[in-house]
């Protein structure tokens, strides 16, 4: 499949002096195309950092990020707009739609930021949608729709643009436990099925059990990179092009 993400002992620093704190501490982390990887950890062990930065959000204090080959560090701040715009989709847990936005319209946003014509990206938000299973739902608002629905519409908007990468920080964590099994079950289709590289933020050992591998952080450093049972339920896969 090939390496896709690569980090070289990156640290982070925030804070100077006596008040500087290492949230990473010289991490090194290899990412294959089509792997799904769960990140865990307690708060302040530094997954979220390490999300930041994998997501281009942020920058490392000193260390190498690699994204398809490309030293991430070396790009301007435009050309890591460009690179999140292009090759990452993002699914957060708190959904982050429009409230008074059809969901149609809420999957849509990133089409509009590429300047896809409206009648082409209309086309390709109703896909996203019937992908995700809300074909028939798409002028309902977020607030017409249950809190598996809007999130089912968040994972929409993050695949319109067909990413390389799909980066889901707590993607239930404001679900029930049906709803939750839902959600995985949909991420992971999409990571067999179409090769969508899958790396996913949770403090829950049952939805991190979907990945194929975990990644435990411990006060800033990787403590555990291990195959997780994920792993026995690989499927077909097709390696995204960079």
């Amino acid at each position: 499949m090939g390496t896709l993400i690569q980090l070289e002992q990156v640290t982070k620093v925030y804070g100077r002096g006596h008040a500087a704190v290492n949230a990473l501490d010289r991490i090194d982390l290899t990412i294959e195309r089509g792997e799904f990887v769960a990140v865990m950890g307690h708060s302040g062990s530094g997954k979220s950092t390490c999300m930041n930065i994998l997501g281009c959000l942020d920058t490392p204090s000193s260390g190498t990020y690699r994204f398809g080959g490309v030293d991430v560090g070396a790009l301007s701040r435009d050309q890591r707009a460009l690179l999140r715009r292009h090759y990452l989709g993002f699914v957060f847990q708190g959904f982050n739609l429009l409230n008074r936005t059809s969901a149609i319209e809420n999957v849509e946003l990133p089409l509009i930021y590429r300047g896809i014509p409206i009648r082409r990206r209309r086309e390709q938000a109703a896909a996203a949608l019937a992908a995700v299973g809300l074909s028939g739902w798409e002028q309902h608002t977020p607030g017409e729709l249950s809190g598996g629905q809007q999130q089912r519409v968040a994972i929409a908007r993050a695949i319109v643009t067909d990413p390389d990468v799909l980066l889901a920080d707590e993607p239930t964590g404001n679900l029930d436990t049906a709803r939750s099994r839902e959600i995985m079950s949909l991420i992971t289709r999409f990571n067999q099925e179409r090769g969508l590289t899958v790396i996913m933020v949770t403090h829950e050992a049952d939805m991190a059990a979907y990945a194929r591998r975990r990644v435990d952080f411990l006060d800033g450093r990787i403590v555990t990179a291990a195959e997780g049972p994920g792993a026995m339920a690989k499927g077909p896969q097709k390696a995204p092009t960079t």
